[in-house]
């Protein structure tokens, strides 16, 4: 019996993934083309690069709601160098890469230094790069940047979208890094206990540091994909990423409190997600009700994981002190 439930616990996940999948096959018989398919895929791959940045964050105990902010400013950055400077596209796309790696770097240096809730100092740092974006951009959508960015999202590779083939190499080097480098133990080690893992001769600021900066490449990469998907580069794009990709991750079993987390698993999360959006959709289910959906999804999977993670302490409670016990109480 432990075992069919420790197997079951494990694939959960993929079992959903199955179940919402006939469901919504039922409803609509368009859900389970293969152009749909692809179609999911297509739309879960900027959530997937952003989400390997929050992974490697919420592992190592930290938190970066900062992402959509980011991703809007690269979309404007990119459409500014390339439409109004005459920047080749190629130099753009590496400085805007490289603006994202030096803000996720200062965001790690500013959270690590000054001890502050990520939480609390990622929103207000979200708050000046999405104010930064709108003085860039005047507020106002820039198009008719070159169309080799545009391939970048629209572009296919045999049958296969190009944002899937990138979103999969950023998949696959992380789970590389996770799983078989010393960078990914030390990750892991950190957020499963700070102060043992300092102790242990692992520099966890660093750590800490590393993986905002991380992050930081990875809303530049998403950038250069969004902004092939709008058509434009505007500020006000990506509003509610940091929350979806929040909600994947959490579904995919990724613990907010920190030290755990798997790569499939993740990305299972993210596909999840995305189903529920586009299977509501081509059933005929409206925003709000698909808001409400994806929010209560998100509140019980977060409730599953406190509890997975804090039911030992309930039952120490909960359970009868044995003589012993009531002797040292």
């Amino acid at each position: 019996m432990k075992k069919a439930i420790g197997i079951a616990k494990e694939y959960t996940i993929f079992f959903i993934i199955i179940i919402l999948g006939i469901i919504f096959t039922l409803g609509n018989p368009s859900f389970l083309t293969w152009k749909n398919v692809v179609t999911i895929l297509r739309q879960s791959c900027i959530m997937g690069i952003l989400g390997m940045g929050e992974m490697a964050l919420i592992i190592v105990g930290g938190l970066n709601l900062s992402m959509g902010s980011c991703v809007a400013l690269s979309t404007v950055l990119l459409a500014v160098m390339t439409v109004n400077m005459g920047v080749p596209w190629g130099l753009a796309l590496i400085i805007t890469i490289l603006v994202n790696v030096c803000i996720g770097f200062l965001t790690g240096v500013v959270i690590n230094k000054t001890k502050i809730i990520p939480m609390i100092g990622t929103l207000a740092i979200s708050n000046m790069i999405s104010g930064i974006a709108y003085i860039i951009c005047n507020g106002l959508p820039i198009s008719g940047f070159p169309t080799q960015l545009r391939y970048f999202y629209q572009g296919t590779v045999g049958i296969l979208p190009m944002p899937i083939i990138i979103a999969a190499v950023v998949v696959i080097l992380m789970g590389v890094v996770f799983k078989f480098t010393y960078f990914g133990r030390r990750l892991f080690a950190t957020g499963s206990n700070r102060e043992a893992a300092r102790l242990s001769g692992i520099n966890a600021d660093r750590i800490v540091v590393t993986a905002y900066t991380i992050c930081g490449a990875m809303c530049g990469i998403a950038g250069l994909l969004m902004l092939g998907r709008m058509g434009s580069g505007a500020a006000n794009v990506g509003t509610t990423l940091d929350m979806d990709v929040l909600a994947a991750l959490v579904i995919g079993g990724v613990s907010m409190m920190g030290g755990e987390g798997k790569v499939t698993k993740a990305v299972c999360g993210i596909v999840l997600i995305t189903m529920l959006t586009n299977g509501m959709t081509l059933n005929g289910i409206n925003d709000y009700v698909q808001k409400v959906v994806t929010g209560g999804v998100f509140l019980l999977a977060v409730v599953l994981d406190s509890y997975q993670h804090g039911n030992f302490v309930l039952m120490r409670h909960l359970k009868p002190m044995n003589k012993e016990e009531k002797a040292n109480a």
